[in-house]
């Protein structure tokens, strides 16, 4: 009787499970079967993951795809994964640090020369670091990857993007934006700790999803739309950058109650070839459907603040920026720097803020 019943209760604990997993934890999948045949595609950190997944949809859909990654031996793997999976041969390999903004250049550059069309960019790739680190230009490691980098790679190629309208940005966002609200002292800071890693990350989807905000705004009437969007909780190799401990907790309930790459990838996809959805442009979509976001990440006054702040930040522009908010960037780096004693560190932070042009106060 102990043996019937515990089999009884262990068949319930998996009907429940199989229950909740189908129909609240998997997630909803893209309807759309529209071709892109003759469509060009990049999807940033795409040997693995969401990305690869979301690259093997786009090959399978017929698009020539770029897969725009750091790791030169893990993105070729990918490639000829997903080109015997799709039968596809149009899927290429070029590299890409986003940590490195000197990188994101020389892709821009490359792909500009060599690819007459570029109908999708996924701003993919994710940075989520337990320890603080800090990208070539001395950024944090999560802003500079997850906002920064995808930041100076969408203005480089946005005018390939006009060119081949009817045409997308999708950015990989997340629900940690909710945790925090914008402070650009904080988007160059770097300090040790797991808190502050996590917050640096949170700081950077809630940059992703204002900066889909303002990017809409921008381009406005240009045919070209962009969407930010959240992947759901997802299993991916992101538990790489954990210490052992936190894995040994994490990945067996990841396995069980997270999504899998595939079902993580549904939202970027549907985003990138549904039809229909051009009039929510800049908006936040879950589980394929727009979403309404919290008040502090729809002001479009912070948005526009924050676009012009990166734009000084990798070099875009040479317009005027206040002066308080150069301030504190620069004194939070600087105080970052020397307390690192790196011999090199004030060259590293005047080149950053070299040639300021201060607007008036007000």
């Amino acid at each position: 009787e102990i043996m019937v019943a515990l089999i009884v209760a262990v068949a319930a604990a998996v009907s429940v499970y199989i229950f909740i997993y189908y129909n609240f934890l998997k997630g909803v999948k893209c309807k759309s079967d529209v071709s892109l045949n003759g469509r060009t595609v990049i999807v940033t950190g795409a040997n693995t993951g969401i990305g690869k997944e979301t690259a093997l949809d786009m090959a399978r859909r017929g698009a020539r795809v770029v897969l725009a990654c750091r790791s030169k031996d893990r993105a070729e793997a990918a490639v000829l994964d997903i080109r015997r999976k799709t039968s596809n041969n149009q899927v290429v390999f070029m590299h890409l640090d986003l940590a490195s903004l000197k990188s994101v250049r020389a892709f821009a550059e490359t792909f500009l020369k060599s690819e007459p069309q570029l109908h999708i960019l996924i701003n993919n790739a994710g940075k989520r670091c337990v320890k603080l680190g800090k990208t070539e230009d001395g950024f944090s490691m999560g802003v500079g990857v997850n906002h920064f980098g995808h930041f100076l790679l969408t203005n480089l190629l946005l005018e390939r993007l006009k060119q081949c309208v009817p045409s997308r940005v999708v950015v990989l966002a997340s629900e940690t934006y909710r945790m925090v609200g914008l402070d650009f002292s904080k988007l160059s800071r770097t300090e040790p700790g797991h808190t502050n890693g996590f917050l640096d990350y949170a700081h950077s989807k809630l940059c992703n999803v204002l900066f889909a905000r303002e990017l809409s705004n921008r381009l406005e009437g240009t045919n070209v739309t962009c969407y930010s969007v959240h992947p759901g909780v997802v299993n991916t190799e992101v538990f790489r950058h954990l210490n052992r401990w936190l894995m040994l907790i994490l990945v067996p309930v990841a396995a069980l109650l997270f999504r899998d790459p595939e079902g993580g990838a549904q939202t970027s996809i549907h985003c990138a070839v549904q039809e229909g959805i051009e009039r929510f442009s800049g908006r936040y979509f879950s589980d394929c459907r727009v979403r309404e976001v919290v008040a502090h990440a729809r002001d479009d006054a912070v948005a526009r603040k924050l676009w012009e702040f990166s734009e000084r930040m990798v070099g875009l522009s040479n317009k005027a920026i206040h002066p308080v908010m150069l301030l504190d960037s620069f004194l939070f780096v600087y105080k970052e720097e020397k307390s690192s004693r790196k011999i090199d560190g004030n060259r590293v932070i005047m080149q950053r803020f070299v040639s300021v042009k201060f607007s008036p106060l007000g």
